[in-house]
């Protein structure tokens, strides 16, 4: 007899065997269950990447609106056009979730407050003060910060990740000098720069997004709180600039934003964020002044000439070189 059946009288040999069979089954199952490092790896950097491109439009609206809506209104239409776009996914989620919503309130209002109410404000505001290319590339400084918030925060970046960012930084520092390596920053370019402050601090603070609360539901949540926010400024610049008349060219970029910028693109990077942390996805996010200077390429006829495609071999290279798995 053996020393498991002597403690358990009643518990015959079959049974025992069945047990351990079935034990072993279920371990099995959720080793097969469980996902591959490497495959949420790979989707993280993906999303990142979608949420870069789709971002990289924003620049293009934000100065083409920038003599037809005020700032503070575009970004209010902005978040009311994408609390519809992701209410019917998301609201019921966000009410199943109220308790947790109104338990972590406070967690959820500074992230709406960045990312959310100030971050696209600023980009608005910039947009009137400099190009869409300048505010791709400056932007394209928030992965440092990112990658400085990782770092206070106890995680290693790792020689290759440094490396990676380092070169991709300074194909940013190319573009933004014009290859001088000494930046004469506008009005705008400022704004921008406080943009990608805001932006940094939003995707460090993902990293403590409750693991309970859904992912639909905290971007519903951010999304109506971000616009609640905007809601006494959105009054004063009514009262002060008066509104803007809907039309084609002042609705359809507001849809632009409302729908892919902020309910597809948003929901993307934050899902990166948790597979592959705000260090790593703000690798990606450097291809952003790559993915705006082909916009103007594509849409104004703008040319990158040689030192662009230098810069923009050596962002490239980083970015793969840091995002490699």
């Amino acid at each position: 007899m053996s020393l498991d059946t002597a403690r358990n009288p009643t518990e015959s040999p079959a049974a025992t065997a069945a047990t351990a069979t079935t034990a072993t089954t279920a371990t099995d199952t959720a080793r097969t269950e469980r996902p591959a490092p490497a495959r949420g790896a790979g989707l993280g950097v993906l999303l990142a990447l979608l949420a870069t491109v789709v971002w990289s439009g924003s620049f293009v609206v934000a100065r083409a609106l920038h003599d037809t809506v005020p700032p503070v209104q575009a970004a209010f239409w902005r978040w009311i056009v994408a609390l519809v776009a992701v209410a019917p996914l998301a609201a019921r989620e966000a009410w199943r979730q109220r308790h947790l919503i109104r338990r972590h309130l406070r967690f959820l209002a500074l992230a709406s407050l960045l990312g959310i109410t100030v971050y696209n404000t600023l980009v608005n505001q910039a947009g009137t003060a400099t190009s869409a290319g300048n505010m791709g590339m400056i932007m394209a400084a928030s992965p440092v910060l990112m990658a400085l918030f990782a770092r206070l925060g106890g995680n290693r970046l790792g020689p290759r990740r440094t490396t990676g960012m380092l070169i991709a930084c300074v194909g940013v520092l190319l573009l933004v000098s014009k290859g001088s390596l000494a930046p004469d920053f506008a009005t705008g370019d400022l704004w921008v720069m406080a943009a990608a402050l805001c932006f940094a601090s939003y995707s460090a603070l993902l990293k403590r997004r409750p693991a309970e609360l859904g992912g639909l539901a905290f971007l519903f949540t951010t999304f109506a709180l971000g616009a609640l926010m905007l809601l006494p400024a959105y009054g004063i610049s009514l009262a002060v600039q008066g509104g803007f008349e809907p039309t084609t060219g002042t609705v359809g970029p507001l849809v632009y934003v409302g729908v892919l910028s902020s309910a597809v693109a948003f929901f993307a990077w934050n899902k990166a964020v948790t597979l592959i942390g705000a260090a790593r996805a703000g690798i990606v996010y450097y291809l952003q002044p790559v993915c705006v200077a082909l916009l103007s390429y594509a849409l104004l006829g703008e040319r990158l000439g040689l030192l662009g495609g230098a810069s923009m071999v050596l962002i490239l290279g980083g970015v793969a070189l840091s995002s490699a798995t």
